[in-house]
């Protein structure tokens, strides 16, 4: 694996502004959401709504995916996509959600998830994970994808490419019917089979009006997690595989994960809806 020093925080830029006109969720400027109490199978109207938001988020999280090169500041990615929601009407969910301080997440190396944009530096090596969740006409639309940045050892990359594919085969099992467990038992078959670590504590969840609605979707094969997928739930997948354990720390900041033995972690998601034959990918550009 890369020899890269181990990161440490950095200094955080003022709050970015939103446009007045720009609807916001309604926990921003409190201190957690209200609880979801509604249907986890969503109407037509608001499934056609949820394509809008994952199609601004995703274009948002590849404009930001494009400045990616060594030399480039964790702020700056949150600052293109920050921009590019606005600029397309869309409220940066993470922004104000519980408190979060930037406008999408971005996890170098050895941060599981919830990576606070700063003044880090990207180097030469890095992998980079950036989850960018939009909010429009009162829906969510929530991805995330990891990028090498420069020249990354072979380790690295293959971690990243079989995340990758551990999520496009867990899209490929979900069937009404089925339980939810059958989305964390083909990820972790499948990261077995390489001597991964699939990260417990954080999950996938329900997702519509609200940004995580209560609904769980686990990345391993949860004895617990035998809700039956119908059509029209709509839900993320995001698998976090591991070199090394699975079990982890986190900052002082009360967000930044990362892996308990330091080693490196990649992550993808997508937001979906559940079709009578199998589940739509929300979250394309």
């Amino acid at each position: 694996m890369s020899g890269q020093s181990l990161l440490v925080p950095g200094e955080l830029s003022p709050i970015r502004s939103v446009p007045g006109n720009i609807r916001r969720p309604e926990y921003v400027g409190k201190p957690a959401p209200t609880p979801y109490t509604g249907p986890e199978v969503q109407t037509p109207e608001t499934i056609e709504a949820m394509r809008r938001a994952g199609r601004i988020a995703a274009q948002a999280m590849a404009e930001a995916a494009k400045l990616i090169s060594p030399g480039v500041t964790t702020d700056e990615l949150d600052r293109v996509a920050h921009e590019y929601m606005c600029d397309h009407g869309a409220y940066p969910s993470t922004l104000g959600y519980r408190g979060f301080p930037k406008s999408l997440c971005t996890s170098v190396n050895e941060v599981i998830c919830h990576g606070i944009p700063d003044s880090t530096v990207l180097r030469d090596g890095d992998i980079v994970n950036l989850d960018v969740t939009a909010y429009i006409g009162g829906v969510h639309g929530d991805n995330n994808a990891t990028y090498l940045v420069g020249d990354v050892d072979e380790e690295s990359r293959l971690l990243v490419e079989r995340t990758r594919e551990s999520l496009e085969r867990a899209i490929k099992a979900v069937r009404p019917g089925r339980q939810i467990n059958i989305i964390g038992r083909v990820i972790e078959s499948y990261a077995k089979r390489f001597g991964y670590g699939v990260v417990r504590d954080f999950t996938g969840h329900g997702i519509n009006s609200s940004f995580h609605s209560g609904l769980i979707i686990p990345h391993y094969d949860s004895p617990h997690a035998t809700t039956v997928i119908q059509p029209g739930m709509t839900f993320t997948i995001e698998p976090m595989l591991t070199l090394g354990t699975h079990e982890y720390d986190m900052w002082d900041d009360g967000w930044t994960v990362l892996t308990k033995d330091r080693k490196r972690t990649a992550q993808f998601e997508h937001t979906l809806v559940v079709t009578e034959t199998g589940a739509e990918i929300l979250t394309l550009p």
